[in-house]
């Protein structure tokens, strides 16, 4: 097994073979990154794409400092919000005041896909505000700063999110429900 400092550098100086290795060692984790981040599969494989080619560009700016994984993650949220912000997804809201608010779920809970599902169902601005805050950690601050929306808008559609998939996974519970009692 080759090691990954040594295909970074192969990659460092253009080597193709690395390259490839580089890819297909990292691709299959990292496109889950791309899927949360875009509308559909099509996309997401685009994205995939369009975000290897520029971690290829830039690898020589990666310094051996903290994870490279991280690295190319964060080159993978960046081309997917570049995408999304040449689209104008992003409205503007003044909603600076909006009360975070947990999603409480008390009956069974819903699977792994269904909840990847209604994530993925989300308005753009909603559910890259979720992502990032939620499943990356980012803070409002962060998030206002990479997608250029202000913090009480980053708040306002996490609220909004958050009340989206509630109302969904409600909807599929009481579904759930009638079918049960009929």
């Amino acid at each position: 097994m080759v090691k990954i400092k040594n295909l970074i550098q192969g990659c460092k100086n253009q080597d193709r073979n690395a390259q490839e290795q580089l890819y297909r060692l990292y691709a299959a984790k990292l496109f889950g990154v791309c899927l949360k981040y875009s509308n559909n599969y099509q996309e997401a494989e685009d994205n995939i794409q369009d975000g290897f080619v520029t971690i290829f560009e830039k690898i020589s700016q990666y310094k051996d400092e903290g994870s490279f994984e991280g690295w190319m993650k964060r080159i993978l949220i960046n081309t997917a919000l570049q995408k999304h912000r040449q689209q104008k997804v992003y409205g503007l809201t003044n909603e600076d005041n909006i009360q975070e608010e947990e999603i409480e779920v008390e009956t069974d809970e819903p699977s792994v896909d269904f909840l990847l599902e209604c994530v993925q169902s989300l308005p753009d601005r909603y559910r890259q505000v979720f992502n990032m805050y939620v499943m990356d950690g980012f803070s409002h601050k962060e998030i206002a700063n990479l997608l250029k929306i202000s913090e009480g808008t980053s708040k306002s559609n996490l609220a909004r999110a958050r009340m989206a998939l509630r109302d969904k996974i409600e909807k599929k519970e009481n579904i759930k429900n009638s079918a049960q009692s009929s």
